[in-house]
């Protein structure tokens, strides 16, 4: 996925270069220093600097204003009243809440660039803020930022206005003269370029600036990339909340984080409604969450939640594991249709009649009206639950017809009353009791009778065997739950009771999912949009999906876009086609991905004899230390103690995936099934062999292992004793 703003001193350009337009640093040439900065709606006439400045100082002078303008924009927050406003308490919690929430919205980052770019339209956008002008120009950043009098000093980066910054071309300038780049360095606004978009004379290359934070070096979590967004990705960000969109990434395309400014941009745009349903962000790991987590944040979006799927489908306590032949079939999308006859087994069709007291009269509903009424709740095919508390009623309604036909006049209140009887609440006992769904899964996976009675004509009587407890669970407490089975759960819960939809669901390396996994998730945006973001080749579960079109299916949204994603921004292009050698082996269908990083990376494989696997993997380590950066210690769970071991040893710090790094300690040892998602600057990558079968089946190894092999950003280095896996055969890049 690209990187994030501000690029560091070793990559801030600091001459002219050859490229998009004009690239300045502290002192830029005069032959191509650009023009003063014109006035307009994002430079206002009480904040010019100097005409006598030269356009870094002119630049610098108005990030200073700018700044102030956010400080004071605080401060009033800071300084409202609400004492005299509120008729309540509750009124006045609520309202100190927002504004507490606007106060920390409007933090200013000290290390984070308020603004990244300018445009400098030939026309009015003909927006309010620009009415009756030409020329503007506006600046372009991660919030936005008024004036005392409450005009533009920098415009928010998901704002109409904003857009041509990232859609603009030779071929499709959109009506911009000029577009400028800022490069920073700490914070501190260290160099600009120009990229004059109707100038003929001037060629469409690469910006240098752009280039140069696309490949900084990285310590820490996942940062945004507002200031890289790639015209392809910013297609998908702006997309519209009411239709679904999947989008098919290769590594390094910055799908995450496309996922998450999609978020941050329908917030912005539909602030209000998803205020009221709700946002949701699901990761595969708790390490992934903790690596993202940041970056909407960062973007001032500071209310949208984070949970994994286990998260959502936590009601039981999960203390097991089931075998991958087990999670298959738990996972079968038909389990969805044997728990519903599970759950309308409970069911019982009327054998008596009801007769309601009430004073001196008795009124009969006979057994055959009942049953009608059962069956017709039936067929509507609604929720158990919902069902159940409609069939009182139902009875007391026909309670209520023979009252009316007696010469009464009962009311609803009478209504009420009669469906309260003690004889219609009999009725509704034995005929709709309730269910708790985990007993009934409970019972499903450890009674071979009723499972085999549920599941007739779904489920082979092998398969039914496969799922069946060995030894039945006493109790719910006491069984030790797979993640499988809290699936299941989730599923009768929500054939029980409705489960609570939200505004938009972006679900992360969505490809891993089982279809009841996809199932659930869809149950928490069936009245919403979702966003799915995943890479059929890096699927490494068993059950992991073949086509987004099947998952789409699974999820509730069929006929969803689905975007392609296949240029690659992070990941070196040497590494990328070592890595896509993989593919015809682990998704034949997809397009083998490419990469537009100038350089082409560090890239080695290192045959060593087994005796000496650690030492050589130690030295790499040592090796990739010596360089800036992150560095991810990559290996076959089954070897991350002995690696554990043999760095505390040496005395290199190593951190558990998840954790931030620091300049103090940079190296992460990473399980393999735990690498999916995050990327590191260089990758020591330890027995590729290991990896593969550490996987139930060699597809699975293999995908695990083109996860583990695109996770760098600067370098690899391949280190292993046992043979390569044949798909990686090649001499290119070996050393030693």
């Amino acid at each position: 996925m690209p990187s994030h703003a501000h690029p560091s001193p070793d990559h801030r350009p600091s001459s002219t270069a050859p490229g998009a337009g004009t690239l300045a640093s502290e002192h830029p040439s005069p032959d191509h220093r650009p023009s003063p900065t014109a006035p307009g709606a994002g430079t206002l006439a009480s904040e010019h600097p100097s005409p006598d400045l030269d356009p870094l100082q002119r630049e610098r002078a108005h990030l200073a204003a700018s700044r102030a303008a956010l400080r004071a924009m605080r401060e009033d927050a800071q300084a409202l009243n609400i004492a005299d406003v509120t008729a309540n308490w509750v009124n006045a919690e609520v309202l100190q809440g927002e504004i507490d929430a606007r106060i920390k919205a409007l933090a200013d980052l000290a290390h984070t660039p308020l603004f990244f770019g300018r445009l400098d339209y030939l026309h009015a956008p003909g927006l309010d803020l620009a009415e009756g002008a030409e020329g503007e120009n506006f600046y372009i950043g991660r919030r936005h930022v008024h004036d005392a009098d409450g005009d533009p000093m920098v415009i928010d980066w998901r704002a109409p206005v904003s857009q041509p910054f990232y859609r603009a071309s030779k071929k499709d300038p959109l009506d911009l003269r000029l577009r400028r780049r800022f490069g920073y360095t700490a914070g501190e606004l260290t160099a600009y370029e120009d990229e004059h978009l109707t100038d003929p004379a001037e060629a469409e290359t690469t910006s240098a600036l752009l280039q140069a934070e696309i490949e900084r070096p990285r310590v820490g979590p996942m940062r945004d990339i507002v200031a890289t967004i790639q015209p392809e990705q910013d297609e998908i960000v702006r997309a519209g909340i009411g239709g679904s969109v999947c989008v098919q990434g290769a590594p390094g395309t910055g799908k995450t984080a496309v996922g998450l400014h999609r978020v941050a941009y329908l917030l912005y745009a539909h602030r209000e409604r998803l205020a009221r349903s709700g946002t949701l962000v699901i990761g595969p790991n708790r390490s992934f969450l903790q690596y993202i987590e940041q970056v909407l944040p960062a973007l001032g979006e500071l209310e949208v939640k984070q949970a994994t799927v286990d998260d959502l489908v936590a009601h039981v306590e999960v203390r097991g594991a089931d075998e991958a032949a087990a999670a298959m079939v738990k996972g079968d999308a038909r389990m969805a249709e044997v728990l519903r006859r599970a759950v309308r087994s409970h069911i019982a069709l009327p054998q008596e009649p009801c007769v309601v007291v009430r004073g001196s009269r008795r009124w009969r509903v006979p057994a055959y009206e009942l049953e009608e009424i059962v069956r017709e709740l039936m067929d509507r095919d609604i929720r158990y639950g919902a069902a159940r508390e409609a069939l009182p009623q139902r009875i007391a309604h026909a309670v209520l017809v023979r009252m009316e036909q007696a010469g009464e006049a009962p009311d609803d209140r009478v209504q009420d009353a009669v469906a309260r009887n003690a004889a219609v609440k009999a009725v509704v006992k034995a005929v709709w009791p309730p269910v708790d769904p985990a007993k009934l899964v409970l019972r499903l996976l450890g009674d071979a009778d009723f499972l085999a009675e549920q599941a007739d004509g779904i489920l082979t009587p092998e398969e039914q065997k496969t799922i069946l407890w060995t030894k039945p669970a006493r109790s719910v407490r006491s069984a030790k739950w797979s993640p499988a089975d809290a699936v299941l759960i989730d599923e009768t819960t929500d054939l029980v009771t409705r489960t609570h939809s939200l505004g938009h669901v972006v679900l992360d390396e969505a490809q891993d999912l089982s279809p009841m996994q996809y199932r659930a998730v869809g149950r928490r945006c069936t009245t919403g949009s979702a966003t799915i973001l995943g890479d059929i080749a890096q699927g490494t579960t068993p059950w992991a999906t073949d086509t987004w079109q099947e998952a789409l299916a699974h999820l509730g949204k069929p006929g969803s876009a689905v975007e392609e994603l296949t240029q690659g921004f992070r990941v070196p292009r040497e590494v990328i086609a070592y890595a896509s050698r993989l593919l015809p082996a682990i998704a034949p269908d997809l397009t083998e991905a490419t990469s537009i990083r100038e350089s082409a990376g560090d890239f080695a494989i290192r045959a060593v004899r087994l005796a000496d696997l650690d030492s050589a993997v130690l030295g790499a380590c040592r090796d990739a230390l010596a360089k800036e950066g992150s560095i991810g210690l990559i290996a076959a769970d089954a070897r991350i103690p002995v690696l554990r071991t043999a760095l505390e040893e040496a005395g290199i710090t190593c951190l558990a995936p998840g954790a931030e790094t620091s300049a103090a300690a940079r190296l992460t040892l990473v399980p393999a099934t735990l690498a999916k998602g995050l990327e590191y600057d260089y990758v020591v990558l330890d027995e590729p062999a290991a990896i593969v079968d550490g996987e139930p089946d060699e597809r699975t190894g293999l995908r695990r292992l083109y996860v583990c092999l695109t996770r760098p950003v600067s370098g690899l280095t391949v280190v292993h004793a046992a043979d390569l896996p044949g798909q990686l055969t090649t001499t290119a890049g070996a050393d030693g």
